[in-house]
């Protein structure tokens, strides 16, 4: 596994917790420290409770010079720092005992049942605290833990042998941060589960995906990560509506009227289409919150995206411009996502078709064998073309004959730009929707959307959304209009034809968005992983292996390729 050039351009101060993570799981400093990943989890909601009372500055912290014996000091959040070593660290509380200056940390759990009862990474943590507490020129001689859980205050007395470990590890995260190469994940391990990184580390899916044909021994992948996600997108297409923000509350106005609302915590990204605007208020919440604004034209066309600071792990967007810029590392992750969409398009044929269907079946095999050993670019753009060529000649055999007494709804082949009929106005409408959210996820996981490896930069075009969506076009958009029609949820009312173009109307729009929505909510059994995640979930889980290979750390990418 290759990471990227060591560089002497490490962060220069590193915090105090940051040590508690590396002892705790160096894969877990790595994310957070390097790469800049954090997530909320419940076990970190209830230490910030924890620490509500000793993270407000208050007390009052006499010069070194002034500390004597007798001071009654308890200062609490005391941020310290030393240039020489290169750490920082901020104390929950500070208190003079006996005249020494004795840092208090306090953790949310309880600690071990060894002599001293204090977790090894804690111990690290505490130490450096001590060490600061000196290097400022205070008399330490000791600190002590503070385990909320069980309500037991551990001391931790400052030896050369504590010294010497709390060097001995900075130096070692600052080796591991230097070389800009992942630690490997935990195995099988039990901190895992209840670590708010998982989604993003994928401990138990990098391990399994990391067997050689060799290795025999046996690697579950355990459903470590919820199955879907708790917010949702908001979708606005009032025309002259206005989203504001009332609180922790979303309104949607129109004339001064509030129309709908929504939770703020229930929100993962806001969809605006055609003439609504959004107040400087709810703009800057959400762009706070990290929740995505998403611009769309009346009819769905897919404008770009309003969101905060861009993604902090600036070493994955470095990781991909290398492989965007490498021909072969590019086509063979182009010839996975093409690959996984080829075999899934057969897939829905070959469940769904109620004709003979044998020969276009082979057809699509064969193209799909021809494209796992493709050696340009130009000729998988072929191949891929002559499979659509192919599954959309076949996609209106999956259509019912009659849906509401008026007729059928006909399909002949793909047209877009615009839009002919009523199939191709909800697949046109669909894909931009999917690409939206190829995109946020994207986005969430620290790549630049705009860079793909199958599909070529041009101007104002996601292309790494549209290569990272090509698996889920049948599986999620395709799927999702037969059901529309199939089962008569849209039908001739819900269109209007202007010309040669025909579209959805507003009603329209919302049942598809809502069947959409459905669809995305629809948990699958991975057919690699064995447990059940939902198609907005797997997004997601997609491009968390997409990250994985192109930094290195596993040898491809795996496309979702349905049972």
């Amino acid at each position: 596994m290759k990471g990227r050039e060591a560089s002497d351009d490490a962060p220069e101060s590193l915090p105090a917790r940051m040590l508690n993570e590396f002892v705790y799981c160096p894969r877990l400093f790595y994310l957070e420290w390097v790469q800049g990943e954090f997530s909320e989890s419940a076990d970190t909601l209830d230490g910030r409770r924890i620490h509500r009372r000793v993270d407000e500055e208050r007390g009052e912290l006499p010069n070194p010079e002034e500390w004597a014996a007798g001071l009654k000091v308890r200062a609490r959040a005391v941020s310290l720092s030393s240039d020489r070593l290169g750490l920082v660290a901020k104390l929950d509380l500070l208190e003079d005992e006996e005249g020494m200056a004795c840092p208090v940390d306090y953790k949310r759990g309880h600690g071990p049942e060894n002599d001293d009862g204090i977790w090894e990474a804690d111990r690290v943590q505490l130490g450096v605290q001590m060490l600061l507490v000196r290097e400022n020129g205070y008399p330490c001689e000791r600190g002590y833990i503070y385990y909320a859980e069980t309500k037991r205050r551990v001391a931790l007395a400052w030896t050369g042998a504590l010294e010497r470990l709390v060097l001995e590890t900075v130096a070692r995260a600052r080796e591991v941060a230097r070389k800009g190469q992942i630690p490997p994940p935990l195995v099988d391990s039990p901190k895992c589960p209840r670590c708010s990184l998982v989604d993003i580390c994928l401990p138990d899916e990098v391990v399994f995906l990391l067997r050689g044909p060799q290795d025999t021994v046996s690697v579950d992948v355990r459903p470590l990560h919820a199955t879907r996600d708790d917010a949702l997108p908001l979708y606005v297409q009032a025309q002259g509506a206005m989203v504001t923000k009332q609180g922790d509350l979303l309104e949607i106005r129109q004339k001064g009227v509030v129309i709908a609302t929504a939770r703020l915590l229930e929100v993962s990204q806001a969809s605006l289409f055609g003439s609504v605007t959004i107040s400087a208020g709810a703009l800057h919440e959400l762009c706070e919150r990290g929740v995505p604004v998403c611009h769309f034209s009346f009819g769905g066309w897919f404008y770009g995206i309003t969101h905060g600071l861009s993604h902090k792990n600036v070493e994955l967007r470095l990781g991909q411009f290398r492989v965007a810029e490498d021909p072969d590392r590019a086509l063979a992750i182009a010839r996975g996502m093409i690959s996984g969409k080829i075999r899934n398009c057969r897939t829905l044929l070959r469940r769904n078709h109620p004709g003979e269907i044998q020969a276009p079946l082979d057809e699509l095999a064969r193209v799909g064998e021809l494209v796992d050993t493709v050696g340009s670019a130009e000729t998988l753009l072929a191949l891929e073309g002559a499979a659509a060529k192919t599954y959309f000649a076949h996609f209106g055999g999956l259509l019912k004959a009659d849906i509401d007494g008026t007729g059928r709804f006909d399909f002949a082949a793909r047209n877009r730009r615009p839009p002919k009929d009523p199939v191709n106005a909800q697949l046109s409408f669909l894909y931009a929707i999917l690409a939206k959210d190829a995109a946020v996820t994207l986005q969430s996981v620290g790549f630049d959307p705009m860079l793909g490896f199958f599909h070529r930069p041009r101007y104002g075009r996601p292309s790494l959304a549209l290569d990272l969506m090509e698996e889920f076009r049948p599986l999620v958009v395709d799927s999702t209009v037969l059901s529309l029609i199939n089962n008569r949820e849209v039908g001739k009312s819900d269109f209007v034809r202007r010309g040669d173009a025909v579209a959805l109307t507003r009603d329209g729009r919302k049942k598809v968005l809502a069947a959409y929505e459905r669809r995305m909510a629809t948990e699958v059994r991975h057919p690699i992983f064995g447990y059940t995640v939902s198609y907005r979930r797997l997004l997601e889980v997609q491009a968390r292996l997409l990250s994985r290979h192109v930094l290195g750390e596993i040898p491809i990418y795996p496309a979702f390729c349905t049972r």
